[in-house]
This record gives structure tokens, sequence and C-alpha cells, in this order.
């Protein structure tokens, strides 16, 4: 079943609290989370009935702070690091960005991609808030580009855009120096159709944020593993997730991580271990002592050792989604409206919200 299916059937179960937690198969359950501080709250991408799509701010304890109509499905959320702002772009090949103020939803610019370009799903903020950076293609041809754009009287304005270093660009992180890391994909695409499968060429790239150079590539032996997703840690370690589109039978890892200068090192498991994933790492999350990782094709996360790199468990979650680490926990959400909370021995909590969530997410320490 193709996620928007299994999506839009569960939007037409009604489901209560305790049937979808005996459906989850819990390790530890309860009714809300426990934390240090009840003022944090989530936001990320969300999908109502009849295809309407939001980004949605929920308290930790799975109640709604509020939502935002969006124009379609939304994908990944930049937050700035000063003030109360966040930017929910759409899904690729998207045609928008969505800027609002995460603490009250109110909804600022929705800016439309330029003609000829569309969004990837992500970006990234500067350090100092002044600039978001975008990952955007070339509609005809894939080329990548990153879009850099000043913040100014609570606008985005487009002032420049770096391209070079591939086609099809994903992710986009910034790392403790300032400088930017990109998933680049490899992959030409019409709409979600890929076109180049043969040739892809795949790379983690590194580039200089002032003017867009390239630092440095890392490349993978598998050239049909795209790369996605990522995680930087406060040292500069960075995590990817990959997508597999070689062989059906083929089980290769789908977890990299890597130092600039340094090769590209897989996380443990076996072959049988990584066809749980279903071919795809949607989001990571990284702490002093874990990795987690989910996939909403496998319905189930994986859990690491932070140092050794080894395999913990992998456990189940329907549609897991969105992953993102705060004060030595992980937090990882469901497109049924689990959410799931680790803490740093990967003891996991699970409980009940009443709203689905996109492939990713943000939390908001407030």
């Amino acid at each position: 079943m193709h996620r928007r299916q299994f999506l839009k059937a569960a939007s037409l179960q009604v489901l209560t609290a305790a049937g979808v937690l005996s459906s989850l198969g819990l390790v530890g359950c309860v009714t809300s989370p426990t934390t240090s501080s009840r003022q944090a709250y989530v936001i990320g991408g969300g999908r109502r009935e009849h295809e309407q799509y939001v980004a949605q701010a929920l308290n930790l304890d799975g109640s709604l702070r509020y939502e935002l109509p969006l124009p379609a499905r939304g994908h990944g959320v930049s937050v700035h690091p000063h003030l109360p702002l966040a930017v929910c772009h759409a899904r690729r090949p998207g045609q928008f960005m969505c800027l609002f103020n995460h603490k009250t939803g109110e909804r600022l610019q929705v800016r439309v991609a330029d003609a000829d370009r569309h969004y990837y799903g992500h970006g990234v903020f500067s350090h100092d808030g002044q600039t978001l950076f975008t990952t955007e293609g070339v509609s005809e041809t894939s080329q990548g580009v990153i879009g850099v754009y000043a913040l100014r009287d609570q606008q985005l304005e487009k002032i420049n855009e770096y391209s070079g270093f591939g086609i099809g660009p994903h992710e986009i992180c910034l790392m403790p120096n300032g400088s930017l890391v990109v998933g680049v994909g490899g992959q030409h695409t019409f709409g979600r159709e890929v076109l180049n499968l043969d040739t892809m060429l795949p790379s983690l790239t590194y580039l200089d944020a002032q003017d867009g150079r390239v630092l440095s590539q890392a490349t993978l032996a598998d050239k049909q593993l795209s790369i996605r997703h990522l995680a930087v840690t406060a040292d500069g370690e960075v995590f990817s997730g990959q997508q597999y589109r070689g062989e059906p039978d083929d089980y290769p890892p789908l977890i990299v991580r890597h130092r600039p200068g340094q090769p590209l090192q897989a996380l443990g498991g076996s072959k049988l271990d990584w066809a749980r994933f279903n071919h795809y790492i949607a989001s990571i999350a990284v702490t002093d002592t874990l990795i987690a990782a989910t996939s909403p094709p496998g319905n189930c996360y994986g859990l690491w050792h932070r140092h050794s790199g080894e395999l913990i468990r992998i456990a189940p979650l329907p549609d897991a989604s969105g992953a993102v680490a705060n004060n030595q926990q992980i937090w990882l959400s469901s497109g049924h409206g689990g959410i799931s909370q680790l803490d740093n021995s990967g003891r996991e909590q699970r409980f009940y919200s009443a709203y689905q969530w996109d492939n990713h997410w943000a939390l908001i320490d407030a």
C-alpha cells in the first residue's frame, strides 16, 4: 500500500486511544509523556480529511495547539534560531513554502516557487537567522539549486542561487561552522517518477554558505543509494539516510555516518535487518548515546548505539515519520497519530494523539 493510500485508509477509521495503543504493540504505554518542560510543543506537516493538508502544532500531551491550512502537502520544517518563526516546505516537487509564527500559527507568507523551479521539501536558516537556504531544482532537468533567501520584515526574498553540485538535492542542514551539508539524491525526476536509475550520482555535499562553493563531496559505492535525509550533531558528525533504487530483493545499509575528510561508515545491521526498512529512511535523530531513524514504508523505527553504531532494536511503528532529539531524549511520530518518547537509555513510552503526521517535524523547547 502506498503512503497516500495508507493515510487515507487511516483517516477513515474511527480509532479510540486504547485501540491505537493496543495496535501499536507498545513497550510501555502512558497517556502523556514525561518531560522537564510542559511548555514544549512539536510542529510539522499533517493531514485532515478530503486531502486537506496543514501545518500543525501539538502540545506534548497530544492536544492541538493550532493548525494552519497549506496549499498542498507539507514536508520538512525549518525553525528560526532566535525568533518564533518557522517555514513549512512543500513535498517534492513542491510549489510553495509557508512562513508562519510557530507560537501562534499566524501565516506570514506563502512563497510560490520561481518559474521553472520546484522545491524539494527542505530548508535551513543560517546561525544568525538572517538567511534561509532551500533545496530546489530546475524543473526540466532536476539540476540542483540552493535557493538563498533573505528574511526581511517577516518576509522571505530570494537573493541568490547556488548550483553546480549535482541533481536532485533533498535535505539541507547547517554545520556547526556555518557551512552547509546537502543530501544530493542524484535523481532526475518527472513528478515523482525517476528517469535516470542507471546513471544516478548521489553524494553528500558540503558547500560554503557565503558563495555556494563546493568544499567536498562524499559518495557511496552503490550509486542507486539516493542520499536523502540528514542529521548533524553539535560536534559536526553527519548522519545520512538513503532511499534504495536498486534491485527489490537487495537490502544494503540505509544509514551512514560521516565527518568531512573521512570515509562514509554504515551503521550496523544484517541484510534481514535492513529489509525491515523497505528501502527508505525518512527522519534521523541523534543524542549523545543513541541514533534513531524512521521508515514510513517499513512501518518501523531503528535504534543504534551512538558510538559503536551497533543496532539495538527495530520496533514497529505504523507509518513511522518524524524524529527529533531534545535534551538527550528522542521523539518519534506516526502517521497514525502515535507519538513515542525514548529516554537516553532507549526506553520507550508511547501515547496517542488524534492528529496524523507527515515525514518530518520539529520540537520547540519553549
